[in-house]
């Protein structure tokens, strides 16, 4: 899966997001908005991890799919 995917069925994957970092509340994936580098730029915020950290986080989680 890749990350158009995922940004064009948004609504589908904000339940799995929130599985995937539980500390991201409903109003910050409102503002991810199926954007990788919000969903990054939040990661960061909520969990204290550099980009680097967040971009591999991401990633692996899309190995899932």
């Amino acid at each position: 899966m890749n990350w158009n995917q995922i940004e064009g069925n948004w609504e589908q994957f904000k339940g799995k997001v929130q599985g995937q970092w539980g500390r991201l509340t409903n109003d910050d994936l409102d503002v991810v908005a199926g954007r990788r580098k919000e969903l990054a730029g939040k990661i960061q915020e909520r969990y204290g991890e550099s980009q680097e950290a967040a971009d591999k986080a991401i990633d692996s989680w899309l190995n899932k799919f």
